[in-house]
């Protein structure tokens, strides 16, 4: 993946560091902005209370107050928990232009946000998001 433009990771590890802590799939889609396929994640139909964080560095990113049934195959949410909790930057990719989130504490793709759609949300946005990107720490245990 390229780097992050004028931005700075907190989390900075190398390649293969990343690779020994991340599973294939999720190094492939936090690292090399791969997509995991639709409706395979564990979290599109998780309807647990709880904050989504980072797999990667553990940085917590969304609510479960937030995410809503979008049935578009991957979670959905439509704001982050914190407006400096991701970076977003313009994505080419696949002959078409969206908008790829990026977790702003270790810079790993998260899915892409997307305007206009209708759904009936406060910020008509969704984010959707790759489950393999994300662990769920529920109401009432520890983070991580």
């Amino acid at each position: 993946m390229d780097p992050v433009v004028g931005a700075t990771p907190k989390v900075v590890k190398s390649e293969q560091q990343w690779r020994e802590q991340l599973g294939s799939e999720e190094y492939a889609v936090l690292r090399e902005g791969a997509t995991e396929p639709p409706y395979s994640g564990e979290y599109v139909e998780e309807k647990s209370e709880g904050v989504y964080e980072c797999r990667a560095c553990g940085a917590e990113l969304f609510r479960s107050t937030t995410k809503f049934e979008s049935h578009c195959g991957w979670p959905s949410f439509w704001n982050p928990n914190d407006s400096d909790a991701v970076l977003l930057r313009e994505d080419r990719s696949h002959g078409m232009v969206r908008v790829e989130v990026l977790c702003a504490s270790c810079h790993g793709h998260l899915g892409h946000v997307f305007e206009g759609e209708g759904y009936p949300t406060p910020t008509d946005q969704r984010y959707c998001i790759n489950s393999v990107a994300l662990r769920l720490v529920e109401s009432g245990e520890s983070g991580s």
